[in-house]
């Protein structure tokens, strides 16, 4: 488990274009077309690293407000253990402004202010974390006495994510990782040459704090970390372009999760400059917090999770495939069927005909397995993407719901030159009928014979 303490923020993206200057001053008119929302600060950190499948507890600092209640929600939603601690005023709130993908303005507004205590579940959650991370924004979480004691006796190792309003870490830290403008505003050092006074800087900061280490971040150039007499400079995979909101949650989270799995410091670091460069390099906080694609396998049997994954799949301009049968025993010339019907497209769609159906068409002692199971079973095959069952003795009325791209059936239709029975209805909305190779001398029909050719031995 990973504890993040620190300052959630609510980050507000408001996004539009611009074809025009304002009349009454030389600045540009933004036409808004979108807003979204999403948590900020730890909250970020937090949301981050439950998208990577982490156990994330936040220790954090919530108004009682709309705001408050929106970062609740959204976290919560995320499987994000919240710990909340009562804040007098309003959210703290960070708007921007964009066209374009490029930040026009950003408004930050909110007045908020720790007015509580952490809860004795909290200060539990710390004593037992693998791994902890200070997120601190400045606005007064980690100056929280009890807090700070706290982290002060934890056993796990703590990564303390620095701000220049915010305190100073607590003594015993695994390491921090200030960027360099807040090295050079914390130490005063302007410089002249970057990663000369990001040495410096490092180092003073270091002593200052009682620190393992110190890792200066440097954007797309790495991070320089001190933990010795001589930094070590860590570059970046590859020089990348981006948003690069989220990129130093992301390194200070993932350098957290490394030295709870034993890893030395500088490889600590090492991993946290790749994962940071890779998190800007794919599109930053939008697209790490895009909504996550459920794998085409996963959406199951009954008409609602067919009409999802079809929705989906057409949504990406896929080819959606079905075929139909009994299935009843299934045998290795259905899996031949099955796999050809999947290599089609982008999904299969099972067919399935219901008891009564196969009672209708192979007689009252059939089927021989239930049609719970036999959707149950063909659900769990790789090549099947969702099972739809019907009652009627021919797919007429589901192949009209479903509308699929292509028709698929197995075995010798056609094989006297004639239409598949089906083939009309699948052209009415453009679709196609096919028909793919089976294994001869494999039926249900023979695997029953067969069995009761056994009993009667």
């Amino acid at each position: 488990m990973i504890v993040i303490v620190g300052d959630t923020l609510l980050d507000r993206d408001v996004d539009g274009s611009v074809a025009r200057v304002s009349p009454d001053a030389p600045v540009p008119v933004l036409a808004e077309e979108s807003t979204s929302d999403r948590p900020g600060g730890a909250g970020l950190a937090a949301l981050l690293a439950a998208r990577r499948g982490e156990y994330v507890a936040l220790v954090t600092g919530l108004a009682d407000d709309t705001g408050g209640a929106r970062l609740s929600t959204q976290l919560a939603e995320a499987g994000v253990r919240i710990y909340p601690m009562r804040m007098s005023g309003t959210t703290p709130e960070k708007v921007r402004l964009r066209s374009r993908g490029q930040v026009l303005l950003r408004l930050d507004r909110g007045d908020s202010e720790m007015d509580g205590d952490p809860t004795e579940a909290a200060l539990m959650a710390i004593a037992e974390a693998d791994a902890i991370l200070v997120s601190d924004y400045g606005r007064g979480v980690a100056r929280q006495p009890a807090l700070r004691a706290a982290l002060a006796q934890a056993t796990a190792p703590v990564v303390w994510d620095p701000h220049p309003r915010g305190p100073a870490p607590v003594r015993g830290v695994r390491l921090a990782t200030p960027n360099e403008a807040e090295v050079r505003h914390l130490t005063g050092d302007a410089g002249g040459n970057r990663v000369a006074t990001a040495a410096r800087g490092g180092q003073e900061l270091r002593s200052r704090w009682r620190t393992g280490a110190v890792a200066v971040t440097m954007g797309g150039d790495g991070a320089l970390l001190c933990h010795g007499p001589t930094p070590l400079v860590v570059p970046t995979p590859g020089r990348v372009d981006g948003d690069t909101c989220g990129a130093g949650d992301r390194f200070a989270a993932t350098a957290a999760l490394a030295l709870a799995g034993g890893a030395l410091v500088s490889e600590a670091v090492q991993a946290a400059v790749r994962e940071a460069t890779a998190y800007v390099a794919s599109g930053g906080v939008r697209a790490a917090l895009a909504p996550e694609e459920l794998p085409l396998g996963a959406a199951g049997v009954g008409r609602e999770a067919a009409g999802e994954l079809i929705a989906r799949v057409r949504a990406r301009g896929g080819r959606v495939v079905a075929t139909g049968g009994c299935f009843d025993l299934l045998h290795a010339g259905h899996i031949a069927t099955l796999e050809a019907a999947r290599r089609l497209g982008d999904c299969l769609v099972v067919c399935l005909n219901s008891d009564s159906s196969v009672t209708g068409l192979k007689g009252p002692e059939r089927p021989v397995v239930r049609q719970d199971d036999r959707a149950r079973l063909l659900a769990a095959l790789s090549a099947v993407d969702a099972v739809v069952v019907f009652d009627e003795s021919t797919p007429d009325a589901v192949l009209s719901w479903l509308r699929p791209d292509v028709w698929v059936k197995g075995g010798d239709y056609g094989s006297d030159g004639g239409l598949l029975p089906e083939a009309d209805l699948v052209q009415r909305w453009g679709g196609e009928c096919v028909i793919v190779p089976y294994l001869d001398g494999r039926s249900t029909t023979r695997m029953i014979a067969a069995a009761r050719h056994l009993e009667g031995v």
